[in-house]
Order: structure tokens, then C-alpha cells, then sequence
């Protein structure tokens, strides 16, 4: 006889969501996720503070930067887990749009919650949005413009990129400065695309004005004792390697003596054994040794001995850098020294930096490599300036690939919105519907950046959409007067690669959460007691 009771087939501690309640766990996720980084959007935006638990218990952060925000907030939605990911991505794609692609996803789901109430299917609602993106992204490329045949015109558009990605953050008051050091930057890597060859280093101090751009190398180290300060035509030996053996190192290892005399050939041994490797060094070649790891006094006072410069305990990424732009490479053996590539430079000598000395490395093999130096009052200041720069130097990167470029201010989003409308109204079905819905959540976008400044929304949104329904499609919000103006007369320009990505990313971020109607969550892994003696 068939038994009419339920049968559960999932392990008892599972858990499982379904049909609408899975979505609206999903929606309810994802906007919480927007409208917490909402108000970080624009030149107006509001910053927020992070405070760290942990391994990082009291460490604070002050930031507007969207990925930053949500890198450090721990979440459990798994709709939310989604749009932490698409904002982790454009930073690592694009460097810049992180706020931006957050808020265009959680506001496409807003509206889609509301088509879902009008019982219009997910699945109708995914197709009118696919078909609103493409005409978007056709819509956007058609508006783009392409400078790059004009030197002097690039330049002016990447310096007009770097003033409207750096007006949104921190440095909103030195743009102009920033934007020339970040330009200077990029252009000196000739295409490259090599953003490693930019070194960024913070010292505090100083104010943020005061920062600067220096051609050549800078490593925040110091030259060994009784070494050469200052070295021409360097030959210079990456390495990764201990120098600190005047010790027995085998672990666990014990030695019983019986005698001082016994403990002195053991310490002579050990000696012996690195003179021995500071020998094969020497052997390469060169005058300038650079180590990842601590030299001792021993080697160092070898080093010296033989005319060398010794530094040690270079951070990994220093000298990561250090040996692509010396044109050599890091090694932890040196038995073979025809088959080491040994780097080289015009001239190394000691600088001074507020109060601090480091190392200057000038004519370096790879000559576009430069260092950006980041003076400010608090390590806070400091850490803003740097990220705020990166995604300057990102986006221009970008813009070096992909040279075209459009309006910003709202004027993009705008003119996607009202183009994505005219082909809904030439759309049958509900796949109308879902193009309106999409329309909307784009013109949110400049919403928001009129209410962060504190301007009346509505009214700008229906004048820049008069605008452009005009024909006039550069027009955009200019937040420092509050009203609607020409975006080419001000200049504020935005590199196609940054808005192309956060339109696609947030609309497929969209979809794949509009398309759940199941969470299901497995079950914990059980523990076993340690019953073990202690």
C-alpha cells in the first residue's frame, strides 16, 4: 500500500526556499545591496567608514570607493554574494563603474519585483531585457567618439577621463593635479598597458597637493653599512634567498659539544658556508645585490668588503617590480651565473622624501616604468588617495585600448534610457514591458546622482530627458551649479570600455538572480568530538 505521507529525500538540517519566497529573498537581498552603496554615487557622493574585526580588529578605512565598501562587508545572501562579485570584477576589469554596475543591478531587480507582482514571467522578463541591453549597448557605441588620431585631442580626452573619474573621489579637490600625474603615467607606458611599471608609494606627510610623479624607480629601503651610497652603471642581482645562515637551521636539530673550542669550529663551519655562497654572488658580476629576505651581518660586512650595495628585506611586490623594470630576475641559486638575466640601470643613489630616505633608481631598462609619490596628512587620507588614483590609472589604461569615449554626467544613461523606450514602443508583448522596466532603471542612475548633491531629481531627470529628446544628446547633470548643461563644453568624458561593462555585467547579473526560484542550502558538516588526550 502507497503511503500518502510527504517524503523527504534532503538531509533533515537542509534548508530549501521555494518559487516566491526564494525570489523575494533574492530581490530583497540584492537592493539592500544597492542601496547601501547608492549613496556613494557622483562628484557628491557620501563616503563611509570601515571598521575592521579580526586580524584587522581597529583598523579604519574612510572610503566612497563601491568594491572596497563591498569587499569588507560580510554577507549571507546569496543574491547579494552575486552583486559583491560583479563589482569585485569591473574593478579588476575596468578599475572604475564598481558603484555604479551595483546600483544598475539592484534597481533593474527593483523594477523586475514589480513586473513580477503583474504576473509577468521571469522568463518574459529576461527576454525584454536582453533585447533593452543590446539596443542599449548600439545606442552607446553609436553616441562614441574616437580621438585617437589626433594626439593632442587623446590628450585632452584622457586628461578630461582622469578629472571625471577623480571627481567622484577623495582627490575631487586636486583633480587637476592628480589627472596630469595619472595621464603622465599612462602615456609613458606607450601602449604597453604594463600598469605594474607604475609604482605607488605612500608617505605621510605633507599634504596631497604636495605628491608628485619621479621618472625612474623608487625602493623604500636602505643601503647596508659601510656600503657604496650612490652607484653608476649598475648591475644589479635580484634574489630570494636566506643570507642569515650562521645559525644550524635543521629543525629539531641538537648538538652536544664539550668544549668552546668545539662551538667555535661549528660557528667557523657555518662561516665558511657563507662566505662561500656570497662568493658565487660576487661571481656575477655585479654591484648591487637586492634580497627579499634579512641579510646578516656577516654577508653584509662581505658585501661591503667587495665594493657591493646590499639591501635587504625588500617587500615581495618591490622586487617583483623591481626585476621587471631592471630588465632582470629573481633567483634563490647561483650556481649557474651564464644563465641568470642580471638587471641594469643608469645610476642608484639616495633621496630624501619628507624625512624619510629611499632608493632612486634612474635609466632603468624598461623606461617607461615611473613612481607616483603620495604625500598626506593620515594614513586614512593616504590609502583613499591611492585607490582613488589606481582607478584613474585603470580607466586611462582602459581608454589606451579601447579609444573611444562618451559624455558622462548622466548624459550616457539618459540617452540608453530614452533609446531603449522608442524601441519598446515598437516592441509587441509583455518583452515591452520588460524594456520600459529596463529604461527606468537606467534614468535611476542620474537620479541618484542629482539627490546625493541634494538637487531636486525630478525636475533635472524630465529636463535632461526633454533634452535629449530635443536631439541635444551631450547634455548631462552638472552638479556644481545643479542644473543641465553641454557635458563637451564642461568635459566631462567617460571611456566607452567603463560604461559598456557596467551595462552588460549588471543586466547578466540581473538575470541570473531573476531566474531563481529555488535557494537551497545545504547541510552544516557535522564535527566530531576530539575525544583525543590532551
Amino acid at each position: 500500500m502507497v503511503s500518502l505521507n510527504p517524503v523527504r529525500i534532503m538531509n533533515p538540517e537542509a534548508d530549501i526556499e521555494k518559487a516566491e519566497i526564494a525570489r523575494m529573498s533574492s530581490f530583497i537581498g540584492a537592493i539592500a545591496i544597492g542601496d547601501l552603496v547608492k549613496s556613494t554615487l557622483g562628484p557628491k557622493g557620501m563616503d563611509k567608514i570601515l571598521v575592521g574585526m579580526g586580524k584587522n580588529d581597529g583598523k579604519i578605512q574612510v572610503t566612497n570607493d563601491g568594491a572596497t565598501i563591498l569587499r569588507s562587508v560580510g554577507v549571507d545572501n546569496p543574491a547579494a554574494k552575486i552583486l559583491v562579485d560583479i563589482s569585485k570584477t569591473q574593478d579588476a576589469e575596468v578599475g572604475d563603474g564598481t558603484t555604479s554596475v551595483t546600483v544598475l543591478a539592484a534597481e533593474l531587480l527593483r523594477e523586475g519585483e514589480k513586473l513580477i507582482e503583474l504576473k509577468i514571467h521571469p522568463q518574459t522578463i529576461v527576454a525584454g531585457w536582453r533585447k533593452a541591453a543590446g539596443i542599449a549597448l548600439a545606442a552607446l557605441e553609436k553616441a562614441s567618439r574616437d580621438n585617437s588620431s589626433d594626439e593632442g585631442l587623446f590628450r585632452e580626452d584622457l586628461l578630461n577621463i582622469a578629472r571625471t573619474t577623480l571627481s567622484s573621489k577623495i582627490l575631487n579637490q586636486h583633480k587637476e593635479h592628480f589627472a596630469k600625474l595619472a595621464v603622465e603615467a599612462v602615456v609613458r607606458l606607450k601602449g604597453s598597458g604594463k600598469l605594474e611599471a607604475i609604482q605607488i608609494i605612500k608617505k605621510q606627510g605633507g599634504t596631497l597637493l604636495e605628491s608628485f610623479l619621479d621618472e625612474g624607480f623608487l625602493l623604500d629601503k636602505k643601503i647596508g653599512v659601510n656600503q657604496p651610497k650612490r652607484i653608476q652603471k649598475a648591475r644589479i642581482l635580484v634574489a630570494n634567498t636566506p643570507m642569515d645562515t650562521d645559525k644550524i637551521k635543521v629543525f629539531g636539530s641538537r648538538v652536544n659539544v664539550d668544549s668552546t673550542d668545539k662551538l667555535a669550529e661549528i660557528e667557523n663551519a657555518e662561516k665558511e658556508k657563507m662566505k662561500e655562497k656570497v662568493d658565487k654572488i660576487i661571481k656575477h658580476n655585479i654591484n648591487v645585490f637586492i634580497n627579499r629576505q634579512l641579510i646578516y651581518n656577516y654577508p653584509e660586512q662581505l658585501f661591503a668588503d667587495a665594493g657591493i650595495m646590499a639591501i635587504e628585506h625588500a617587500d615581495f611586490d618591490g622586487i617583483e617590480r623591481l626585476a621587471l623594470v631592471t630588465g632582470g630576475e629573481i633567483v634563490s641559486t647561483f650556481d649557474s651565473p651564464g644563465a641568470i638575466k642580471i638587471g641594469t640601470c643608469d645610476l642608484i643613489e639616495e633621496i630624501m622624501i619628507g624625512e624619510d630616505k629611499l632608493l632612486k633608481f634612474s635609466g632603468v631598462a624598461v623606461g617607461e616604468a615611473c613612481t607616483i609619490v603620495i604625500r598626506g596628512a593620515t594614513s586614512q587620507i593616504i590609502d583613499e588617495a591611492e585607490r582613488s588614483l589606481h582607478d584613474a590609472l585603470c580607466v586611462l589604461n582602459a581608454t589606451v585600448k579601447e579609444t573611444r569615449t562618451i559624455y558622462g554626467g548622466g548624459c550616457s544613461e539618459t540617452l540608453m534610457a530614452l533609446a531603449v523606450s522608442e524601441s519598446a514602443k515598437e516592441t509587441p508583448g509583455k518583452e515591452a514591458v520588460a524594456m520600459e522596466a529596463f529604461a527606468k532603471a537606467l534614468l535611476t542612475l542620474p537620479t541618484i546622482i542629482a539627490d546625493n548633491a541634494g538637487y531636486d531629481s525630478a525636475e533635472l531627470v524630465s529636463q535632461l530627458r526633454a533634452k535629449h529628446a530635443k536631439g541635444d544628446a551631450s547634455y548631462g547633470l552638472n552638479m556644481d551649479s545643479g542644473e543641465i548643461a553641454c557635458m563637451k563644453e564642461l568635459g566631462i568624458t567617460e571611456s566607452l570600455a567603463v560604461k559598456r561593462r557596467v551595462v552588460f555585467a549588471a543586466a547578466e547579473a540581473a538575470e541570473m538572480i531573476m531566474r531563481v526560484d529555488n535557494i537551497i542550502r545545504s547541510a552544516p558538516r557535522q564535527r566530531q568530538e576530539d575525544r583525543s588526550r590532551c
